[in-house]
């Protein structure tokens, strides 16, 4: 049997949504997918690629030139487009406070700190700025090392109207502000396009229970940075070796695996495929996600989307396998989420590190072991056994209210929903 650190390294590399080597990504999977049908002998599994189109921009220029030289910058894709020189407002975290007597913003460009929140953008609409720029990294940071990459302004952020924006590193930005430097040049031009990405599915049918399924996920994208091995080629892995399990051992309910892409993008993936088997949705009744596991220093842990009910399973099941984890109940932001918002309860189940960092130039390899890959898949073997051949399901599909109002939060519809 192969090692599940050598699948890891094997999907080490960039695979950014909608690029070709995602694709190249989704073809290792299927790969694995098929030599596990063949070896189970299990020519009835159903598995195929599900693509989708996710938006995307062709950046023809982007530059950001101030106090007569030019600082490194990326886009913001699908933020629009600016040819000027404006003024330079700092906001720090452009909170409301923050706005107050900074007069009119018509015309200006403003730096912040990040820009995480759609009512920052907002307030940024409001007050007609002309351009945002965002720091990223720390002051002594590189560009490598500031994880300078382009980022796509999501649709919940341009429903309130599309502006400019521009990331630079932290060092650039504490120069601009140490040397009080007024005015900027930004030039952003580009033009919204479409790319293709995929979902990779494979579908074990279940025993005497078959007509009740469970879906399992784990996203294969990464971003433009580092190899992506622990967030999230481990996650695929494990759920590959998960797959290899059950397919060898058919549960009475079916499975239904799926390797998301495009998670890096907003959960793109997992979108795609409740918009698209929303009839299907009705059969399902749990989901398990795998996103980062096995490094060899760190923690387990267990995100609980439902009832009370399924963190008591959780916390009980632990204790008689004796697996220590740290089990939280919350809106997990990985491709769980879609499904808990069609009312289908949820555990995620990873394994955290303070020696390494995702999203980053520095999420690689040296940091997970075999054994710890080894630990977490077994434990999951187990606990999806559990409830996939269970007489009764730990929990029922459904939200409590406090859960449906995170899921409302998190998906953007506050302020919807305030309309009304």
């Amino acid at each position: 049997m192969k090692e599940l650190m050598d699948f890891v390294k094997e999907l080490s590399f960039v695979r950014v949504g909608g690029s070709a080597e995602e694709k190249k990504a989704a073809e290792l999977i299927m790969r694995e997918i098929n030599e596990t049908a063949e070896e189970t002998g299990r020519q009835d599994i159903q598995k195929e690629y599900m693509k989708f189109r996710i938006p995307d921009a062709e950046v023809r220029k982007c530059s950001v030139g101030a106090a007569g030289r030019e600082i490194p910058c990326v886009p913001y894709l699908c933020s629009g487009n600016i040819d000027r020189e404006c003024e330079l407002i700092y906001l720090d975290d452009a909170s409301e406070i923050d706005f107050a007597g900074v007069g009119d913003l018509e015309g200006k460009a403003v730096l912040l700190n990040k820009l995480t929140d759609e009512e920052v953008y907002k307030r940024l609409t409001e007050h007609k700025v002309s351009a945002f720029l965002v720091m990223q990294g720390k002051y002594y940071s590189s560009e490598k090392e500031a994880s300078l990459y382009p980022r796509r302004l999501r649709e919940h952020f341009t429903r309130n109207g599309v502006i400019p924006g521009f990331l630079i590193t932290a060092a650039d930005a504490l120069r601009l502000i140490q040397e009080e430097v007024e005015k900027v040049q930004l030039i952003l031009e580009q033009e919204e396009t479409e790319l293709e990405s995929q979902n990779v599915s494979a579908v074990i049918e279940g025993t005497d229970l078959k007509a009740e399924s469970i879906v399992l996920t784990a996203h294969y994208d990464s971003v433009p940075v580092g190899t992506g091995s622990w967030d999230n080629a481990t996650g695929t892995t494990a759920l590959l070796a998960i797959f290899r399990y059950f397919a060898a051992n058919p549960p009475r309910r079916t499975l239904r695996f799926l390797w998301c892409g495009s998670e890096e993008l907003g959960l793109l993936g997992s979108r795609a495929y409740v918009e698209q088997e929303k009839e299907r949705l009705e059969q399902i009744a749990f989901c398990f996600n795998f996103d980062m596991c096995g490094t060899a220093l760190g923690s387990n842990r267990i995100c609980v989307t439902g009832e009370k009910e399924l963190q008591t399973f959780a916390e009980q099941y632990c204790k008689i396998t004796g697996y220590s984890a740290e089990i939280k109940s919350l809106v997990h932001s990985s491709d769980s989420a879609p499904f808990c918002d069609n009312e289908i309860p949820a555990l995620g189940l990873s394994r955290g590190t303070s020696t390494a960092e995702i999203h980053t130039i520095y999420d690689l390899l040296p940091t997970l072991s075999e054994k710890a890959m080894c630990k977490n898949v077994e434990f999951a073997v187990g606990m999806i056994g559990a409830v996939a051949n269970a007489a009764v399901l730990p929990v029922k599909k459904g939200m409590p209210e406090d859960t449906r109002k995170e899921l409302d939060k998190y998906f953007h519809r506050e302020e919807d929903k305030g309309k009304k």
